[in-house]
């Protein structure tokens, strides 16, 4: 179908965004828009320029008989720092306390737009990791995995809590919670993920760091590699965790039930972009 190039752009901008990481050959992009792969090169470049410009991600051409071009989602140093501050913003109303000090935080973990916006922060931090899969927890980790893994364009595997005969054959170990010293239960089918994998953790909370352990260890047993842990919010206190590397977005420094005063902060890494 013929168009104009604003409208071509439009449509190609369009398409490209919604399969990032995904290469996608001229070809298809001549024969959808009829027109030669010269003027879609050109569209091409005035995508990559504007993206670039506007740290809305970036356009790169695989050049070869196999090649093409594909769009790899990332936010700026500005969006990342505003976006973690507004989250922190809001963490931190007193209105959020919630008796035996936690924080009420599923309706922000729910927000389409906001989760949206978090999984683009952890595709940039986790792009370059050449990940095959992303793990999360159920329940609460399942939106921020799943947009991160929208953002990455790679296949999401959520670990149970208990196994479901609609699972088949399972793997479960028992874990010990890192704050309350409960012995718990995680369980993942053996057909949700292909043994030696390089995966990435995704997870909403790290207190200390007791589900982030029994996560590692239950993918040891699958043999995959974990390239790296990101997680939403971590608390400033116990200061040492049960795992080490890891890359939270905003640190939980304080919280008082008395006083009501709740202290929510990006992480270090956010502060110094």
């Amino acid at each position: 179908m013929k168009m104009r190039r604003s409208s071509r752009i439009v449509a190609i901008t369009k398409f490209l965004s919604d399969k990032p990481y995904k290469l996608i050959s001229l070809n298809q992009f001549t024969e959808r828009f009829d027109a030669a792969k010269s003027t879609i090169s050109e569209d091409l470049a005035i995508i990559k320029d504007v993206f670039e410009q506007e740290k809305m991600g970036k356009i790169e051409t695989v050049s070869g008989a196999a090649g093409g071009v594909r769009f790899i989602p990332y936010k700026g140093n500005k969006d990342i720092r505003e976006t973690i501050i507004n989250l922190c913003n809001q963490l931190s109303d007193p209105d959020r306390i919630l008796a035996g000090g936690y924080v009420y935080m599923t309706d922000l973990i729910f927000d389409p737009k906001l989760m949206s916006e978090i999984g683009e922060i952890f595709a940039t931090k986790f792009a370059d990791l050449d990940a095959e899969y992303i793990i999360t927890m159920e329940t609460k980790g399942i939106p921020i995995a799943l947009m991160t893994a929208r953002a990455l364009n790679l296949p999401l595997v959520s670990i149970r809590k208990d196994s479901k005969v609609t699972e088949g054959s399972v793997v479960s170990i028992n874990y010990i919670t890192g704050s309350s010293k409960k012995i718990e239960t995680m369980s993942l089918s053996r057909r949700a993920l292909p043994e030696e994998s390089k995966v990435i953790i995704i997870d909403d909370f790290m207190k200390a760091g007791g589900t982030a352990k029994g996560m590692l260890d239950l993918m040891g047993e699958f043999k995959a590699e974990v390239l790296d842990i990101g997680v939403l919010i971590k608390t400033a206190n116990p200061t040492q965790k049960l795992v080490d590397d890891y890359t939270s977005l905003a640190v939980l420094e304080k919280i008082n039930e008395e006083e009501e005063e709740i202290i929510v902060d990006p992480s270090d890494w956010v502060i110094n972009l």
